[in-house]
């Protein structure tokens, strides 16, 4: 389940929701205790018992986001069928004086109906509740009116929480269902973006070229046809191979780092490019990915002495590794100045965007320039 989605919000809520309905529960307890048996220790240790119970239930799920198998069933039996006998072994045996260890049974019996899933399982936890309470309150003396008020609360707090639990469950998968269908949509709108942009470069380029050859107004003998010739021959492989992938790898990331690639074979360097499968990024960091290969290609161009440089896109875990490669001259990273576009450039768009870069290089070993997103 995704974090954030719609049914953990409905999660969130119930369990938001269930914590308050037991909090106004508590706050009953501790005036009723404090008033009317500030002087009965069974009383005072059954209202811990249920603060500690309260606070195991709601603070396990509220740190995993929704209630755990075991602490509904715990607060169940001590708070729902034992508390309201050790209240009345201490002295609580008229009804009033009984009734706010009662009143706690409806919270517990509204947790039961949420966190537990089948609906058999729920109709015990009412009827084992149902049982205590009229058992508690027939020895309290309590009238059949009382009684039959007290129990109808008891199951209509299990019945609402129950259908809203079922209603809030039902529309978060309806928001998660759209929300995916917007992504796929969104998604096949940049395929398709993706590939009209290819369409035009071929024609622009691959086609153009080979118009021009067929023609006889360009020489293929020549050395910038024939330069030109295996800059498009290096595109049209590293297409097929984005489409060998069914486009798995990120649209963003894809268009981002080929047009680096494209960029800086328009200058003379030749790249081979290799591409893999990796999650979708958000758009900001599959602009900074591309921006960031664009100057290390642009230093492989200045620096390196060499005219290929090799780039390979791969994922990581929910996110991008890209790495830029030559087997030019290298050079030492401590002596490198800090105003250099390997440091400043790169380093720091990649940090603004939530990445890191990290270069590699000696002396006559060439260069290795890793990006990865999220840092």
């Amino acid at each position: 389940m995704r974090v954030g989605s719609g049914l953990q919000r409905a999660q969130s809520f119930m369990v938001l929701a269930t914590g308050l309905y037991r909090v106004s529960h508590l706050v009953v307890g501790i005036l009723a205790v404090a008033q009317h048996q500030r002087d009965s220790v069974l009383s005072w240790l059954g209202l811990t018992a249920a603060v500690a119970s309260s606070l195991s239930v709601f603070g396990v799920a509220r740190s995993r986001g929704w209630f755990g198998a075991r602490p509904p069933l715990v607060d169940l039996v001590l708070v729902g069928c034992v508390l309201p006998f050790v209240v009345y072994a201490g002295g609580a045996d008229r009804p009033s004086d009984i009734g706010w260890s009662m009143l706690l049974g409806g919270s517990a019996s509204a947790v039961c109906a949420v966190a537990l899933r089948r609906g058999a399982a729920v109709a015990g936890a009412v009827t084992a509740l149902v049982v205590t309470h009229i058992a508690g309150y027939a020895m309290a003396g309590a009238e059949i009116a009382v009684i039959a008020a007290h129990l109808n609360a008891l199951v209509s707090s299990a019945v609402l929480a129950r259908v809203f639990w079922w209603y809030l469950r039902r529309q978060g998968r309806l928001l998660d269902a759209a929300t995916e269908q917007a992504v796929a949509a969104e998604a096949a709108r940049a395929r398709y973006a993706e590939r009209m942009a290819h369409h035009r470069a071929l024609h622009d380029t691959v086609l153009a070229t080979l118009t021009a050859i067929a023609s006889g107004r360009a020489d293929a003998g020549t050395a910038a046809v024939r330069e030109r010739c295996g800059r498009e021959a290096a595109y049209l492989r590293r297409l097929v191979q984005q489409q060998a992938e069914d486009d798995g790898i990120a649209p963003g990331t894809a268009a981002a780092v080929e047009h680096a690639v494209r960029s800086v074979e328009s200058l003379g360097l030749r790249v081979t490019a290799q591409y893999g499968a990796p999650a979708e990024i958000p758009a900001h960091a599959a602009a900074a990915l591309g921006s960031a290969v664009t100057e290390a290609l642009n230093n492989v161009l200045r620096h390196a002495g060499t005219g290929r440089a090799y780039v390979t896109v791969t994922g990581s875990a929910g996110g991008v590794v890209v790495t830029v490669v030559d087997r030019g001259s290298g050079f030492d990273p401590l002596t490198v100045d800090k105003g250099m576009g390997l440091r400043s450039s790169i380093g720091e768009r990649m940090r603004e965007a939530g990445g890191a870069a990290e270069v590699d290089s000696a002396p006559g070993e060439g260069t290795c320039v890793a990006l990865r997103w999220p840092a």
